[in-house]
């Protein structure tokens, strides 16, 4: 089981991006108004790159 978590910066109809972790590495992200569609893993590392670049923006 994913316990999955949105930024406290989201909006308040849903519409976001949620963020789960998996082990090994990995993290899972999913569309929030969407979320029985799956989700794609990335490796914590490109996630956390990719935050970090967001954040420099």
């Amino acid at each position: 089981m994913i316990d999955w978590r949105k930024s406290s910066y989201s909006n308040t109809t849903g519409e976001c991006v949620e963020v789960g972790e998996l082990g090994s590495g990995l993290v899972a992200l999913r569309d929030s108004k969407n979320p029985g569609a799956g989700h794609r893993e990335v490796a914590r590392v490109a996630f956390a790159a990719l935050v970090a670049g967001i954040k420099n923006a």
